[in-house]
């Protein structure tokens, strides 16, 4: 298990939110910590401790009046840290190049990919064709519905039809090269891991997964290596103390 460390910008500010009370009406969103610093900021502590792998998302639509600033933070971040980061929000094949000559090590995409509830195959081509299954990551965030997982899309405001199941990522890595997995129900919670979620991708042994979602302590982590079999990387958000939180930063830049 790894560390993944992520900037999440929204409204042209790095901050920590609740991801299920994020709203494109008004770009509002119920707000755990709004930061100080800039992305960049954020971008040149992880490269001084060598982290690798984290990502940047972008939490503003393209109509957003916020849209050209919360870029301008990811831009700035993937130049301060060049091939270090990864870059997802709004990537799309026509605009992933631009990302990529920025400084992202790799593009993250949900939204491009998952049309109209289902899985886009043409776009999918498109993406891989533009950057190559080596620097494309899926970001499968999902919630719960009727007991199982669906992959939610638009900033995680619409269901699709695709459950998150290991026939799917199966299906799916071989498109890519990794997956980015927020549980949406409990992002920025930091009230407890989804654990059945954590089963589920750690029974699934494919490409590196990275989890993201309601770790609120180290003991949630252990419990995340232990449920994902040690298969699974884990971003901490909310709960860590960078960004307000109570787990110590330095307690995990080095995690195995």
């Amino acid at each position: 298990m790894h560390f993944r460390p992520c900037i999440d910008i929204h409204n042209g500010k790095v901050k920590q939110i609740v991801g299920g009370s994020l709203k494109d009406k008004q770009d509002s969103a119920r707000e755990n910590f709004v930061s100080e610093q800039d992305a960049a900021w954020y971008a040149r502590l992880y490269r001084e401790d060598r982290l690798k792998g984290g990502h940047i998302i972008q939490l503003n639509s393209i109509d957003s009046p916020y849209y050209q600033a919360t870029k301008a933070q990811a831009i700035a971040a993937l130049k301060a840290y060049p091939g270090g980061l990864q870059a997802g929000g709004g990537i799309t094949a026509e605009n992933a190049e631009e990302y990529l000559d920025a400084g992202a090590s790799h593009v993250i995409v949900t939204s491009y990919v998952f049309r109209d509830g289902q899985i886009s195959y043409e776009n999918l081509r498109r993406i891989r064709e533009a950057v190559g299954k080596e620097r494309l990551v899926l970001d499968l965030s999902c919630r719960k519905k009727g007991g199982r997982y669906y992959i939610v899309t638009d900033r995680w405001q619409k269901f699709t039809s695709v459950q998150v199941t290991k026939e799917v990522l199966t299906e799916l890595s071989a498109w890519c090269s990794e997956f980015l997995v927020h549980a949406v129900d409990v992002e920025g919670k930091a009230s407890g891991i989804e654990e059945e979620l954590a089963v589920l991708l750690g029974e699934w042994q494919g490409i590196p997964v990275t989890y993201a979602g309601g770790v609120g302590s180290m003991e949630d982590i252990l419990r995340l290596k232990e449920l994902g079999k040690g298969h699974l990387d884990v971003t901490v958000g909310s709960a860590l103390s960078l960004f307000g939180g109570c787990i110590p930063y330095r307690d995990v830049v080095y995690l195995e």
